[in-house]
């Protein structure tokens, strides 16, 4: 299997995750706890680095989601909840941590579906966002890249299950497609 070209290289995206740990940390030094809800499959080694990175108090919950897009344009909402988290977060200071934001529909989603839950607070932290694509409008409280609308893959990003484990994030050009 060839390897995608470089967009962002392994020591860029290390140093900006400890960067986004820093801010996160000074964020929530006196919030007592917080916790990290990762987006399956694509956050999952984002979460990993950043949990490792940070010092505060903190624990690790995963969702699963489904997003429809445009395959079936008469769903009322385009995404759908498949894993919840198993632990109560109501009262709790909660970081939504995703690997890309596109079109925002999955955040926004997201957002409204732990707003419900009666956080104490409620961030979100993506390691990505393509501007370019960006539909539904939401606020992210820490991110570590914009980057154009092309196809990214690695570091938890995949095409077609494949290329999620490269060590940095490449562009896939449309002949590895």
């Amino acid at each position: 299997m060839d390897a995608p070209p470089v967009l962002l290289s392994e020591a860029e995206i290390a140093k900006r995750v400890k960067s986004l740990a820093e801010q996160i940390d000074q964020t929530y030094a006196d919030a007592g706890s917080l916790v990290l809800i990762g987006v399956l499959k694509g956050s999952f080694i984002f979460l990993a680095d950043l949990a490792r990175n940070l010092t505060i108090p903190h624990r690790i919950e995963f969702i699963a989601v489904e997003s429809y897009g445009a395959k079936e344009s008469d769903v009322a909402d385009p995404v759908r909840l498949l894993m919840d988290v198993r632990h109560a977060i109501d009262d709790e200071h909660v970081l939504l941590v995703e690997d890309i934001v596109d079109t925002g529909h999955t955040l926004a989603y997201l957002k409204r579906l732990f707003t419900a839950h009666d956080p104490a607070s409620l961030r979100t932290c993506s390691l990505l966002h393509k501007p370019e694509r960006t539909e539904q409008d939401v606020a992210l409280d820490y991110l570590g890249f914009t980057i154009p609308d092309v196809w990214v893959v690695g570091y938890g990003l995949d095409y077609a299950e494949r290329y999620r484990t490269l060590p940095y994030i490449g562009e896939l050009p449309p002949e590895m497609r």
